[in-house]
C-alpha cells in the first residue's frame, strides 16, 4: 500500500502577496487563521448560506458574516481595514 505525504505549507507559503490572492483563497472556501497587532482571527465559509465569517477565536461577539470576499475585506481588525493590511498580517493557517 502506498501513501502520499502532503507537506505543510512554511510560513512564507501561507502569506498573502496581493488582495487577489486572499480573494482566491476565499472563493474556493479557503479558511484562514491569521494574526494581527496581537490578535488572532478566523476566516471561514459558515451556515446554510454559505457566508464568509470572520471572528476572533472563543468570542462570538465578533462574528461578522459577509457576502463577498470585497465586503470580507471592510472587515476591521482592530484599528485597520483588513483591505489594507491582509499582505501584512502573519497569516498562521491556511487551506487552499
Amino acid at each position: 500500500m502506498a501513501y502520499n505525504i502532503i507537506k505543510r505549507n512554511t510560513p512564507e507559503q501561507n502569506q498573502f502577496k496581493t488582495i487577489s490572492d486572499f480573494k482566491d483563497c476565499i472563493s474556493r472556501g479557503g479558511e484562514v487563521n491569521f494574526e494581527w497587532k496581537g490578535v488572532q482571527y478566523w476566516i471561514i465559509r459558515y451556515g446554510k448560506d454559505n457566508k464568509i465569517t470572520i471572528y476572533m477565536p472563543h468570542n462570538p461577539d465578533t462574528e461578522v458574516a459577509f457576502n463577498t470576499s470585497d465586503d470580507a475585506l471592510e472587515y476591521m481588525v482592530g484599528t485597520d481595514r483588513l483591505r489594507d493590511v491582509i499582505t501584512q498580517v502573519s497569516v498562521l493557517d491556511r487551506t487552499i
